[in-house]
């Protein structure tokens, strides 16, 4: 063997036995590489977070700007029903029922605007949970004393105060929710607001469209011993209330009439607060004596101006550091058939047990046109949040 077979011998020994240390060596190389790369996109990726989390929005403060508040209470009531008629006979329930389920929600959106929803479940209702409110509210603030709300509301028709558990034979009668618009100012203790909404009873002969309006005035004052509040409210269809909507509307689809003209309804109330005593005098009236027409000759009919009232006394005073409140009220109606008692006398004492809680015993005996007599007693233990 030459030495140039020996050389290249030698050479392909040198070749072999370094490949694999070379090959190590790059891949330790391109991995220490990538290993850098993916620091570097790492601590990229946690720069930008960083960045990302100091100028995201402060939640806290969008929180501070939402107020939330509900109500709870639970009744336990006995009621006796005496029929006039011999025929019938008498009947006494009693039930322990979840009456009343309320969530607030109100919201400071921005100056001068905010918004309010009000969910509602009560025992009675067809509806699991009801929005029983939803609207949003501009004010003037210093610029002017003028306020819009527009959406679901309980219009200005009616004052409706009460320290009884049950609610006022006013109310029955001339409580509206509509969704609706709302024009109102307040300077200087004195109120009012105009209104327009899209009721359910349509005139004879009319389309569905914002026809239904009403508005409403009034005076209010206070200082450390005294409060009043005095004022007046028109509607220009009472029909058309929570109340008597829903009667007068089953009415009209069962005789196969419709109404011939709008139902003007008018309100006055006064609430005095002098010291511990105070005095609640309200009155809700139809002004027109409703008149339903038909195709078919004789099947129109008319009915009396219905009206409902309220008087009411109340003393507050303490009893074992509590604060307690006990109230007496005297209600009626006119022309009110079988839809609402023709006079309520009833009775009742609320004990503040607890911050925001209050304890309540209430009984009322109402009597009918027909002469039928109801007597119910209600305790009521509440909350509010």
């Amino acid at each position: 063997m030459n030495r140039k077979h020996i050389g290249l011998i030698l050479l392909l020994l040198v070749m072999i036995f370094t490949y694999p240390t070379a090959s190590i060596a790059m891949e330790s190389a391109d991995a220490q590489t990538g290993h850098q790369n993916d620091y570097t996109g790492l601590s990229e990726r946690i720069i930008k977070l960083e960045k990302a989390m100091n100028t995201s929005p402060d939640y806290s403060k969008w929180f501070d700007r939402i107020t939330i508040s509900g109500l709870l209470e639970a009744e336990a009531g006995y009621e006796r029903m005496d029929y006039d008629d011999p025929g019938l006979k008498n009947e006494n329930t009693s039930d322990a029922v979840l009456a009343t389920m309320e969530l607030g929600i109100d919201a400071d959106i921005a100056e001068h605007v905010t918004g309010h929803a009000l969910f509602l479940w009560e025992e009675d209702d067809t509806e699991p949970i009801d929005l029983d409110e939803g609207f949003i509210s501009i004010s003037g603030g210093d610029v002017t004393f003028l306020y819009l709300s527009a959406g679901k509301m309980y219009v200005p028709f009616g004052n409706f105060e009460s320290t009884m558990i049950s609610d006022p034979l006013t109310l029955e009668l001339g409580e509206t929710r509509e969704s609706a618009i709302v024009v109102g100012c307040e300077r200087e203790g004195f109120y009012g607001s105009v209104y327009v909404f899209n009721g359910d009873i349509d005139e004879d002969g009319e389309d569905s469209q914002i026809d239904n309006f009403g508005a409403n005035a009034g005076f209010t004052m206070e200082n450390d011993d005294f409060s009043l509040d005095v004022g007046v409210c028109y509607i220009n269809n009472l029909l058309d209330s929570d109340g008597l909507g829903d009667s007068v509307a089953e009415t009209m689809d069962a005789d196969g009439t419709a109404l011939s003209e709008y139902v003007d309804g008018f309100g006055a109330h006064a609430i005095v607060n002098a010291g511990p005593f105070m005095l609640i005098g309200e009155y809700i009236t139809a002004l027109d004596e409703p008149e339903f027409v038909s195709d078919v000759p004789g099947a129109g009919t008319k009915s009396e101006e219905i009206s409902a009232y309220n008087a009411e006394v109340a003393f507050t005073f303490d009893m074992a550091g509590k604060e307690t409140t006990v109230g007496i009220a005297y209600q009626g109606t006119d022309d009110a058939g079988d839809f609402l008692p023709e006079s309520r006398v009833m009775g009742a004492i609320g004990v503040g047990i607890f911050e925001n809680t209050s304890l309540a015993l209430e009984y009322l005996h109402d009597e009918f046109e027909n002469d039928d007599e109801v007597d119910t007693v209600t305790a009521q233990l509440s909350i509010e949040f």
